[in-house]
């Protein structure tokens, strides 16, 4: 993102923000309620589009490209409050998540296997309707949902939010798993703490403006995250 604005009406949310995520990396973009980190996101999938700046995905310029189209091109988006389609089961979710490969059901096939094998409590539900899981399970079917296109970056919204912290974990290490596999993530999350133990690098939204930005490693022991964000020991 290059100084892009991003607004509701005429009202801005977001105001020259910029930022980067390289290929491989965890990027977090932490920052308090309504800062801007969903507005964000947001305008990297496509959901809205910037009224200033610009939009780079892969050496190309995406800015006025519309959400399906970078979900093709290989951006996916995990929204806050999972968001699964609820009267459909868990298998049919999956199969939501590979459209691209439709036509191609060995492929589609191949990617179901490797997400029920990366989360093994869906394939124990594959035929349970998505509604009636748990709110992990949902989480995982979300991020499974959007795994299944293979993207190249993984947007997260708020993975941690209202789940019970062993849950969280297992969800953090599903979300490395697919860091290593060979997917960017840029992760916007409230719980700073977990954020910046999983991620390499950060940025730090302060009502609609990034006012911070370095290693995690050195935003921890900054002043301002740290009484923000982290507590004081």
């Amino acid at each position: 993102m290059e100084n892009v604005e991003l607004a509701y009406g005429e009202v801005p949310a977001c105001r020259d923000v910029s930022f980067e995520v390289a290929e491989g990396e965890i990027v977090a973009l932490i920052g308090a309620n309504g800062a801007g980190k969903s507005t964000t996101l947001r305008g990297v999938a496509g959901a809205m589009l910037p009224r200033k700046g610009r939009i780079i995905f892969d050496g190309a310029e995406v800015t006025q490209m519309p959400a399906h189209r970078r979900a093709l091109a290989g951006i996916a988006l995990v929204p806050e409050g999972r968001r699964v389609f609820a009267a459909l089961t868990v298998r049919e979710n999956l199969e939501m998540g590979g459209f691209k490969f439709r036509r191609d059901r060995p492929r589609l096939r191949a990617q179901m296997e490797r997400m029920l094998e990366m989360f093994p409590r869906l394939r124990e539900r594959t035929d349970q309707r998505a509604g009636t899981l748990s709110g992990g399970e949902q989480q995982m079917l979300a991020l499974g949902r959007a795994l299944m296109s293979e993207p190249r970056l993984l947007c997260m919204d708020e993975p941690s939010l209202g789940l019970a912290p062993l849950v969280v974990q297992d969800i953090f290490k599903s979300i490395r798993a697919a860091n290593q596999a060979g997917t960017s993530v840029l992760l916007v999350e409230q719980n700073a703490r977990y954020a910046l133990e999983t991620a390499s690098r950060g940025y730090v939204l302060q009502t609609g403006s990034i006012i911070a930005a370095g290693p995690c490693a050195v935003l921890k022991q900054d002043e301002r995250v740290k009484e923000a964000y982290l507590g004081r020991r």
